[in-house]
């Protein structure tokens, strides 16, 4: 039996970003059609705006219907969402609030689209959170809207470049707030997420490290009794069900290890515990160019109905517009979007 091809919904991003471009340079690639059916979603009038940008000769084909997409390597299928905004309100680089608008729009109709199963798999460009707030949708980013659009409460944040990946306790709160959240039943939830997401990428018995929240995973109670008191207790209620689970592990020395292929996982209990190397292997900067020359990492999250995956960057605002942006990540996120929908309709 030939298996289909899964089809994907691709949001274009904040207008005034480098998302539109990326999507462009992206569906570029004729290997993307040969694995998925990719639909993007968000204006058509800007899409061709930004295949101008992006320097590809691809077309638009606007549509009101996934079934009326072609999903043919050449054209560009936009699934149209007109009037919100228009390329000449665009400023790229700048701050605007239609801008956040169509963001956030673009975000709820593939959220919809994926919520009655006309598409497999949800990949979100990057958005600008002052401009999204400004257009008076008050969310701290893609996961919050995607928690509050599907009535997910239990979910968490994967970061993943190549075969080091990372999932996080608690990720857009204070540090002081996050060490409050480092609760056994949170930590024993994510350990969970981190499983099964692991399976679902094809790894049969994933292996799986918890960080400490204190240095030296707390010293046996000297700096702290969180690793005592709420990890390692959530550590042993996912050994009990059979999960191979090490930890607390001290955070400083654990990433390097996951790099070196120890596990196939890391739990990070707050936003730079896991941010910070997940960057430091998935950015490259080079200072004497002034140029990312790599931009890898993938952002999804775990826990929703829906299969979200995602650049890990902004809308970098001061490369929008100029056709110079790095697709990486993107092609990445729709790599993950491609590898989860295969799993979730092979096991449907």
């Amino acid at each position: 039996m030939t298996q289909r091809l899964p089809i994907l919904g691709i949001t274009m991003g904040d207008p005034c970003g480098i998302g539109p471009e990326i999507t462009a340079k992206a569906l570029n690639m004729p290997a993307i059609y040969q694995r998925c059916c990719p639909l993007v979603v968000g204006s058509a009038s800007i899409m061709e705006q930004a295949v101008k940008i992006a320097g590809v000769d691809l077309k638009v084909n606007p549509v009101k219907n996934v079934s009326d997409a072609l999903f043919t390597y050449g054209t560009i299928d936009v699934y149209d969402q007109p009037g919100i905004i228009e390329p000449e309100e665009v400023t790229h680089g700048k701050v605007n609030a239609k801008g956040g608008e169509a963001a956030y729009q673009a975000i709820a109709k593939v959220i919809d689209l994926a919520m009655k199963n006309e598409i497999d798999a949800t990949i979100t460009g990057p958005l600008n959170k002052e401009a999204l707030n400004l257009a008076g949708r008050h969310y701290s980013g893609h996961t919050e809207i995607y928690a509050d659009l599907t009535g997910t409460r239990d979910y968490s944040m994967m970061l993943a470049d190549g075969e080091l990946r990372v999932v996080h306790v608690s990720t857009h709160v204070s540090l002081r707030e996050a060490c409050d959240r480092c609760k056994k039943e949170r930590v024993y939830n994510v350990i969970k997420l981190a499983d099964k997401v692991c399976r679902s990428l094809g790894i049969e018995n994933p292996r799986v490290a918890v960080a400490g929240l204190n240095p030296h995973a707390g010293e046996n109670g000297l700096f702290g009794r969180e690793e005592i008191e709420e990890i390692t207790p959530a550590i042993e209620m996912a050994r009990a069900e059979g999960l191979t689970v090490d930890g607390p592990v001290p955070p400083d020395t654990l990433f390097s290890k996951a790099k070196g292929g120890q596990y196939d996982i890391v739990v990070a209990q707050y936003h730079d515990q896991g941010h910070i190397p997940l960057k430091v292997t998935g950015f490259q900067y080079d200072y004497t160019t002034n140029k990312w020359k790599t931009v890898s990492g993938v952002n999804i999250t775990l826990g929703l109905p829906i299969i979200r995956s995602a650049v890990d960057h902004g809308t970098a605002f001061g490369k929008a517009g100029k056709g110079t942006a790095n697709e990486e990540s993107l092609v990445n996120a729709i790599d993950y979007g491609i590898r989860l929908a295969i799993d979730r309709i092979n096991n449907a």
